[in-house]
């Protein structure tokens, strides 16, 4: 399908925006502080607070350039705020006033009229008139001081990038980083925000992408600092609907409770956060105004500095699971009954969201897996693990061949982690008063790594099988952005094997783009893999995440409604065109001479295209009839059909019988198993390549090195997929006959019946058809 990486608007719809618009600020902040923003009117905004710390302190933020949102759906960046006011009302509690030391304070980040850069800090309180915790607040750019009674240097309003205003928990010193006495909630609510003056509105992208096939997913902890009506509205811009996968995360949504000896690990019995709360309670109202169904997404995965050492999943030598991420979250153990229960504590919570919103129930129980280290040891060794087997062989390789012993203990792990999953989804359906969609994600890459064939016995437990889950969900980006086709194929026949879910309960998630220098080729990956999913029967598609799609400008576009033109009837032409049929290949060349008289010349087409006349081959009127009869089938030039060229119809000269070796398709990578078939033209390092999109499938050989192999398969369109992987450097290479696929050229036929019988033969112009890849 057709997709677009925007980079920027360029004549796309666009609206204005007021700035300070509540659904565009953002909030800020330093762990393990937590805050969240929310919109509570179309000029209002709530942020909630939670502090632990007496220097903790979140900013609630506007940007002069919008980092967020999709360009196509962005707005303008105005950096001058000359003669332009904000004006709201404030109302607060739980958070240092208005009034006090330290205090709201709104710290403005940009240039002084030399150029410099400057920031400038702004007592809020200079520009208020009420109670200090209940005031209106005026803020005329043009005229902001700074300074405890405003008698400090004046604020250049011209070049202004961003401005937060901060809030903190009473008792606050920003130089103690102590534990407050404790925990601190605080909340504030703007009203009636309004800007006025010279630069009051900006202009906002306005696209509406018409719906497509693909879903959205989000997560919380890319996502925590935007309001859910900003984060919709990008999703809905671009066309998602239906239903949207969101991955509460793994660092963000707990409460913390302070341990003996002054640290902060996640508290028990499991609770979410307040800000936590109100944003997915927030989130959920927009979901179902905008029809959207949440597809609720908890992990086994766990910020590692507040999650309980014991908790974690263990390598034979002691070392904790830890990911990759900086800083790491770690991975709990599936045989901690503790940890199971936390899991299911916080599943109940996230349901009850939904329940109260009104909305069905569906819920993803995300990657749930026994950890492997980077260097391949896998992480089956805490204590809790030993506590109920008493003891567990090591598995220092699972590259290498295992024992009995080894293999019992994977078989084990299996059944622990299976049971986990089944008691976490039972929990689930309890919350949901017992309707309640559940589903399970794979991810294949580690699951089903070819080198490791017998990880899945632990990772990949039978069951799992059908129908122990409502919906299984596939994701494989590692292989996919990597072109490791090979891989990702033979992982859809295991787990298809092993856990046997119909395609029509089975969703693929497609992505994601960690770094947006690879933007490019990695989202023609992503695409393309979405088109295979579909191709494949897979029932729903979705994309992950929300955040780099924004980043990017990854657009995908709907498929036209209207195939039609594109519709073609897998027939041979029924007359033999004989030797009388004329043909014109077709190039495109542009030709500039220059004053000196030298040529330029620019080669528009990298392949021919040809013109086809068949008249001259009919040689009787029942030939005739059968013509015109095939010409109406064929509705004119509307539809497309084969034609066997006696000029060239093999991979082997023009017309000889084909070999294995005839046309080389490409070279082995160790990774790529689908290659095009295609036939080239003239000697040397640059020939004219022939796409060769209708073979005859009979007549196709293939082979490795020149070694014929019957170990592929073909694919519609003229590709050809090995059933492995061919070795790095191997020549990968097929002989083949092959029709060219064509269409009556114009959609009017002109037959004389005198001029046939006289012995003129009619004019029937075909024109090749150039078919996608």
């Amino acid at each position: 399908m057709a997709y677009w990486l925007a980079r920027k608007r360029n004549g796309q719809d666009f609206d204005y925006l007021q700035r300070f618009d509540p659904r565009f600020w953002t909030v800020d902040f330093p762990r393990p502080g937590m805050a969240s923003l929310t919109t509570i009117a179309h000029d209002g905004l709530r942020i909630d607070c939670e502090f632990h710390h007496r220097d903790a302190l979140a900013g609630l933020i506007w940007e002069s350039e919008d980092r967020y949102d999709h360009p196509l759906l962005a707005y303008a960046t105005d950096r001058d705020y000359a003669h332009t006011s904000l004006r709201f009302r404030w109302r607060s509690a739980g958070v240092v006033a208005l009034d006090q030391v330290h205090g709201p304070t709104l710290t403005i980040e940009g240039r002084d009229a030399s150029g410099a850069a400057r920031t400038w800090y702004v007592r809020l309180w200079n520009y208020a008139e009420g109670a200090p915790d209940d005031a209106a607040v005026v803020l005329p750019f043009s005229g902001l001081r700074e300074g405890w009674l405003a008698d400090g240097d004046a604020v250049h309003p011209s070049d202004i990038d961003r401005m937060f205003i901060s809030l903190v928990p009473p008792g606050h010193d920003p130089a103690d980083h102590t534990l407050l006495p404790a925990r601190a909630n605080g909340w504030v609510e703007l009203t009636g925000i309004t800007c006025e003056g010279h630069r009051a509105m900006v202009k906002l992208g306005d696209v509406l992408v018409p719906p497509h096939d693909v879903g959205m997913a989000t997560a919380y902890d890319d996502s925590y600092n935007l309001t859910p009506a900003r984060l919709l509205r990008n999703a809905l811009g671009l066309g998602y609907r239906g239903a949207i996968v969101h991955y509460v995360g793994m660092s963000h949504y707990y409460r913390l409770a302070r341990q003996p000896g002054g640290t902060l690990l996640v508290a028990e019995p499991a609770q979410l956060c307040t800000p936590c709360a109100a944003w997915h309670r927030a989130f959920l109202a927009e979901c179902a105004r905008l029809d959207y169904q949440p597809i609720i997404s908890l992990s086994y995965e766990l910020f590692a500095e507040h999650c309980p050492p014991e908790w974690s999943q263990r390598a034979y030598d002691g070392s904790r699971a830890l990911t990759g991420w900086e800083p790491p979250s770690t991975l709990l153990s599936p045989a901690n009954d503790t940890a199971m229960a936390y899991l299911r504590t916080v599943a109940g919570a996230f349901t009850a969201l939904v329940v109260a919103e009104g909305l069905p129930v569906h819920f993803q129980i995300g990657e749930p897996w026994w950890w492997l280290t980077f260097d391949g040891h896998i992480c089956l060794y805490d204590d809790a693990v030993i506590a109920a087997r008493g003891s567990a062989p090591e598995i220092p390789d699972l590259t290498a061949p295992l024992d009995a012993d080894q293999l019992a203990l994977l078989d084990w792990a299996g059944a622990t982690l299976a049971a986990s999953t089944a008691a976490l989804r039972d929990h689930v359906r309890t919350a949901a008063g017992g309707a309640a969609t559940v589903y399970l994600l794979v991810f294949t890459p580690t699951l089903l790594d070819p080198a490791r064939p017998e990880l899945r016995r632990a990772s990949l437990p039978e069951g799992w099988a059908w129908p122990a889950y409502d919906r299984l969900q596939v994701e494989d980006y590692d292989w996919l952005t990597a072109g490791a086709e090979g891989a990702r194929r033979a992982a859809y026949a295991a787990v298809q094997g092993r856990l046997h879910y119909p395609l029509d309960v089975q969703d693929y998630l497609a992505g994601f783009v960690l770094n947006s220098a690879d933007a490019e080729s990695y989202w023609q990956r992503i695409d393309r893999g979405l088109d295979e999913a579909r191709a494949r029967g897979v029932d729903r598609l979705f994309v992950w995440a929300l955040p780099q799609v924004a980043r990017d400008g990854y657009t995908r576009l709907p498929s036209s409604e209207d195939t039609s033109m594109q519709a073609f009837d897998d027939l041979l032409y029924p007359l033999a065109p004989g030797r009388d049929l004329a043909v014109s290949p077709e190039f495109s060349t542009s030709v500039a001479l220059t004053a000196s008289g030298f040529e330029r010349r620019n080669s528009h087409w990298s392949d021919a295209r040809l013109r086809y006349d068949v008249g001259p081959g009919i040689r009787s009127e029942a030939e005739l009839g059968v013509l015109l009869e095939f010409f109406r089938a064929r509705r004119g030039a509307a539809r497309g059909f084969r034609l066997a060229d006696p000029f060239d119809f093999s991979s082997n000269g023009q017309t000889g019988t084909p070999t294995a070796s005839d046309q080389l398709l490409g070279l082995g990578d160790g990774e790529t198993v689908r290659f095009r078939l295609a036939k080239r033209y003239g000697a040397g390092a640059d020939p004219q390549v022939r796409p060769i999109t209708r073979p005859r499938l009979a007549s196709i050989v293939v082979s490795l090195d020149h070694v014929p192999t019957s170990a592929w398969t073909y694919d519609e369109g003229g590709w050809i997929t090995l059933s492995a992987p061919a070795p790095e450097g191997a020549e990968i290479r097929a002989g083949f006959l092959f029709d060219v696929p064509v269409r009556f050229a114009e959609d009017r036929l002109d037959i004389s019946a005198s001029n046939f019988a006289a012995g003129e033969a009619p004019s029937v112009p075909l024109i090749e058809i150039r078919e996608a890849a």
